[in-house]
């Protein structure tokens, strides 16, 4: 109950600024800029109560290479979704080098902590359900964000719930482990940007803008096989990402 009422309080407090910046233009592929920015702002809120105090304890208690072997880890699991993705996407060779990666990594790397199978040059390619879909056909449509998650679109949320289970259910079977796994995933995700986050604060005038305009550069640019038309974003040049808790 009580986190409840202080997820509210924070959402009500965010909810004081998320109007366009005066003579703002709305951006092509973010018809559901109002929302979006108060999502955003909520967001932003809770990253800097809690999210961010955690990655910074994160990052000054527990050392690097430690760190470096939970990102391998966790790169270990999204390598075996990766294969799976690849195959349902037609590109037999990008899923058997991916599943190679995890095979490789869970059994010589002790379970993924060391990655083997890159220092042997077995080149990691990532893949989702998202960029199934879109292989599939299935255009992005409009820009998103979501509470907790961050930038989004509706294609990739549809996709975020099928692609949270099956990586969390590579090793983890139970609800609490799963929870638990994300948890130290977010954080360590979050302690990766502290610098880069802060670079962003002193540069950017427009936060919102900021990490939308590189969310949807990102997912222009974001190399696949066989990309749809709806994929291309006319994606105007950053102004002088939402916080990390967002990812896979």
């Amino acid at each position: 109950m009580r986190l409840r009422v202080a997820l509210l309080s924070l959402l009500l407090s965010a909810c004081a600024s998320t109007a366009l910046p005066p003579g703002a233009e709305p951006h092509p592929k973010d018809p559901w800029e109002g929302f979006n920015r108060k999502v955003f702002a909520f967001n932003d809120v809770l990253d800097e109560s809690l999210v961010k105090p955690a990655a910074r304890a994160y990052q000054e208690v527990v050392p690097s290479p430690a760190r470096q072997a939970v990102g391998n880890f966790f790169g270990n699991l999204a390598d075996a979704w990766s294969s799976v993705n690849w195959l349902l996407q037609g590109e037999l060779q990008l899923g058997v080098e991916q599943g190679a990666r995890f095979a490789f990594n869970s059994v010589l790397g002790l379970g993924g902590l060391i990655d083997i199978a890159g220092e042997a040059g077995l080149e990691k390619r990532s893949a989702n359900f998202a960029s199934t879909l879109g292989t599939w056909g299935v255009g992005r449509g409009p820009y998103l964000v979501l509470p907790l998650m961050g930038p989004s679109t509706v294609r990739d949320t549809v996709a975020l719930p099928v692609d949270r289970l099956a990586r969390s259910s590579v090793l983890f079977d139970e609800a609490g482990s799963r929870i638990a796994a994300t948890a130290l995933e977010v954080i360590h995700t979050r302690a990766s940007f502290l610098q880069a986050g802060e670079l962003v604060e002193g540069i950017a005038l427009d936060k919102y803008t900021f990490f939308r305009d590189a969310y949807l550069q990102r997912a222009n640019y974001k190399k696949r096989p066989k990309p749809s038309e709806d994929d291309e974003f006319e994606v105007l040049p950053p102004k002088p990402a939402a916080s990390a808790a967002s990812s896979p």
